[in-house]
């Protein structure tokens, strides 16, 4: 990913250079130690208990059995629960990826979602420092990619304050919904683009913080994004939009702390979005 526009010189500790090379994570193992010896004697100690007290403590021990599996039973309908509350990624990819494309120019590649259709074709929106030496270069074409089809597109509007920039083409193609409101803490999201130019790759984690960077406002989530996920979509549950894919911390000890741009901010600096509801 390629550094935000009027903003890259002092973002410390965030990379978000476009063809640079991911920098190799570290690995830590975990052990988990083995029993204690006081557990163990326990369990001798309650083994002989047992046997020496005669029947009237094994029926005890029977109904106490009984209520620890009662017990067990209910934690398991309960887990049972949050499984099938868990959001259906894969429902959720096969109706978002129609609507998000490779950006590509002469001099780099990123993601980029359409936001906006109507009789004269379509509106993507991504990154700015995607398309940014092409439009200093004064091109002002680009390639929107999916699969095997490729779009000519043309770098319609740009706000480098913001880091985003407007894709035209000329097709009606499929817009994606955005989010009536910030996300909250904890939420499920997930992120959809072309990390290294492989289109169609999804990612998933949560919403993690929301940050200030010399005045920018982010949206930082745990989802892994890559060179090449800048200017993708970050959706809810729901396939609404809620941050584009901008940038990541990176360094010695850090994994994902990813950056995306509010989608109100986009939405309200680049182009008039498609709105979802909260139902």
């Amino acid at each position: 990913m390629a550094s935000i526009a009027g903003k890259r010189a002092t973002l410390a500790g965030i990379r978000t250079e476009v063809r640079s090379r991911p920098v190799a994570r570290g690995m830590r193992r975990l052990r988990v130690p083995r029993a204690s010896s006081i557990t163990a004697g326990l369990g001798l100690l309650l083994f002989v208990a047992v046997s020496a007290a005669g029947v009237g403590v094994e029926i005890s021990t029977m109904r106490a059995q009984e209520r620890s599996i009662e017990g067990l039973r209910t934690q398991v309908h309960s887990l049972q629960g949050t499984i099938d509350a868990q959001p259906d990624w894969a429902s959720i990819a096969r109706q978002v990826e129609p609507s998000v494309f490779t950006i590509e120019t002469a001099y780099g590649l990123g993601s980029g979602w359409v936001a906006r259709a109507g009789a004269s074709g379509s509106e993507l929106v991504t990154n700015f420092h995607v398309i940014d030496e092409a439009w200093s270069s004064g091109v002002g074409a680009v390639d929107v990619r999916q699969g095997d089809r490729t779009i000519r597109g043309t770098i319609e509007r740009v706000d480098p304050n913001d880091d985003l920039a407007i894709i035209h083409v000329t097709e009606v193609l499929p817009t994606l919904r955005t989010a009536p409101a910030r996300p909250t803490l904890a939420q499920a999201v997930m992120v959809v683009g072309s990390p290294l130019g492989l289109g169609g790759s999804i990612s998933v984690g949560v919403i993690s913080g929301f940050r200030s960077v010399e005045g920018s406002d982010y949206v930082q989530f745990s989802a892994p994004i890559s060179p090449g996920n800048s200017g993708g979509p970050v959706v809810d549950a729901r396939g609404r939009v809620v941050a584009v894919a901008s940038a990541k911390f990176e360094g010695p000890g850090i994994e994902a702390l990813s950056l995306g741009i509010p989608v109100q901010t986009a939405c309200t600096a680049a182009v008039v979005c498609q709105p979802g509801s909260d139902k």
